[in-house]
C-alpha cells in the first residue's frame, strides 16, 4: 500500500514541508533511501546523508534547520526516533498479518482461545491452557498444562511454554525461547553423583515484556520466577529458577543470572554480564557489559563494571594503573638490579 506525506503526518501528529502528496510504500535508512521509501534523521551526525537521500520523505525534529535544499519532502516531529518507531509497528502489523486457525493445530477441548486470536499451523495447546483475545501464536509454539495467556499477546515460532506459566498482556516472546524450563537444581550425593531436585513451580511473566530470540527462563523450584512489568528482553539470555526482574529493566544479549537474585527496577544490564545467584540488586542501577557481579548492589543508581564488578570510578582507575603495569615493572626490575648492585658493594 502507499501512502502519502499528508496521510503519515496525521499518524504521527507532524508538519509536512514539501509536497504533501508524494507517497511512499517501504522504509529505508537514510544512508540508504531510494525513490518510493520514508526514512528518518534522529542523529545529528548522519545529516549529511540528508542533502543526498533518494528517499521520498524524511522523518526530521521540528527544529531541525536545513544547511541548504533538500529534494526529500520533510516532516517535523517532536521526537524522529519515536514517530518512526510508531510507523515501524503500523508496518509490520500490516505485513505479519496472521488470521484464524490455520491446520493442522492440537488444540486439547478442555483449552479456551478467546476472541480474535490467530495459531499458526502446527500450534500445540495442552490441557486447560487459556489463551486471551487478539494473540497472535506462530508456528511449531508449543503451550503446556494450565498455562495462561493474556491478551494482544505475540509469540514467535518454536517458542515453548512449559506449564502453569503465566503470560501477560501485550507480551512479545521470540523465536525459539524457553519459558519453564527446569531450573538447575541438583544434589551432590557421596559418591559424587547428583539428584536431580523436582523444579515445581512456574513463571509469571507480567504485561508489556518482550523477550528475545532463544532466551531461556527456568521456572522456580518452588513459588515463581517473575519477570515485571515493562522488562525487556535481548536474545540469548539465561534466567534462572526463582528470579525476580523488577519493572522496566533492560537485559542486553548473553546475560546470565543465577538462582534467587532479585534486580530492581529500571536497571540496565550490558550484555554478556553474569550474575551470581542470591543477589539483591537495587533499583535504577546500570550493569556493564561483560561485569561479573559477585556480591549485592544495594545503593539506587550505582553503575558498576568489570570482573568482579565495581563501582565505576574505582574500575577506571584500575584500569589506568593496569596500563601503567609494564612501566612499573621496568622500573623494578631495574631498582632490584640497582640494590643487588649496591649490596656487592658494601659486601653484603
Amino acid at each position: 500500500m502507499e501512502y502519502s506525506a499528508h496521510q503519515i503526518a496525521t499518524l504521527i501528529n507532524g508538519e509536512v514541508i514539501g509536497d504533501s502528496q508524494v507517497t511512499v510504500n517501504n522504509l529505508s535508512r537514510i544512508e540508504e533511501g531510494s525513490p518510493g521509501t520514508l526514512s528518518f534523521l534522529a542523529n545529528p551526525k548522519y545529516e549529511d546523508y540528508l542533502y543526498k537521500t533518494m528517499a521520498s520523505i524524511v522523518i526530521v525534529n521540528k527544529n531541525f534547520t536545513p544547511k541548504t535544499e533538500i529534494e526529500a519532502t520533510m516532516i517535523k516531529v517532536d521526537d524522529p526516533h519515536k514517530a518512526f518507531a510508531k510507523l515501524l509497528e503500523a508496518y509490520n502489523t500490516k505485513t505479519n498479518g496472521l488470521h484464524g486457525i490455520e491446520q493442522p493445530c492440537h488444540i486439547s477441548p478442555t483449552a479456551t482461545i478467546g476472541n480474535n486470536s490467530a495459531l499458526a499451523a502446527f500450534v500445540y495447546v495442552s490441557h486447560r491452557a487459556k489463551i486471551g483475545s487478539n494473540c497472535k501464536i506462530y508456528s511449531n509454539v508449543s503451550i503446556g498444562n494450565d498455562v495462561i495467556i493474556g491478551n494482544d499477546v505475540i509469540i514467535h515460532p518454536g517458542v515453548k511454554i512449559y506449564q502453569k506459566c503465566v503470560i501477560g498482556d501485550r507480551t512479545i516472546i521470540h523465536a525459539n525461547a524457553v519459558i519453564g524450563s527446569d531450573g538447575f537444581g541438583f544434589t551432590k550425593n557421596t559418591d559424587g553423583s547428583y539428584t536431580k531436585v523436582p523444579q515445581i513451580g512456574n513463571v509469571v511473566i507480567e504485561e508489556d515484556v518482550e523477550i528475545g530470540a532463544n532466551t531461556t527462563i527456568d521456572s522456580a523450584t518452588l513459588g515463581s520466577t517473575i519477570i515485571r512489568k515493562g522488562v525487556k528482553m535481548d536474545n540469548l539470555i539465561q534466567i534462572a529458577h526463582n528470579v525476580e526482574i523488577g519493572e522496566h529493566t533492560a537485559i542486553a544479549a548473553q546475560v546470565g543470572i543465577s538462582g534467587s537474585t532479585k534486580i530492581g527496577k529500571r536497571c540496565s544490564i550490558g550484555g554478556k554480564a553474569g550474575i551470581t545467584g542470591h543477589l539483591e540488586i537495587a533499583d535504577d542501577v546500570s550493569i556493564g557489559a561483560g561485569s561479573g557481579v559477585a556480591k549485592s548492589i544495594l545503593t539506587p543508581g550505582t553503575t558498576v563494571l568489570g570482573a568482579p564488578a565495581k563501582e565505576l570510578n574505582e574500575t577506571k582507575k584500575i584500569w589506568i594503573s593496569q596500563k601503567k603495569l609494564p612501566d612499573m615493572y621496568e622500573q623494578l626490575n631495574k631498582l632490584q638490579h640497582e640494590l643487588a648492585a649496591l649490596k656487592k658493594e658494601l659486601g653484603k
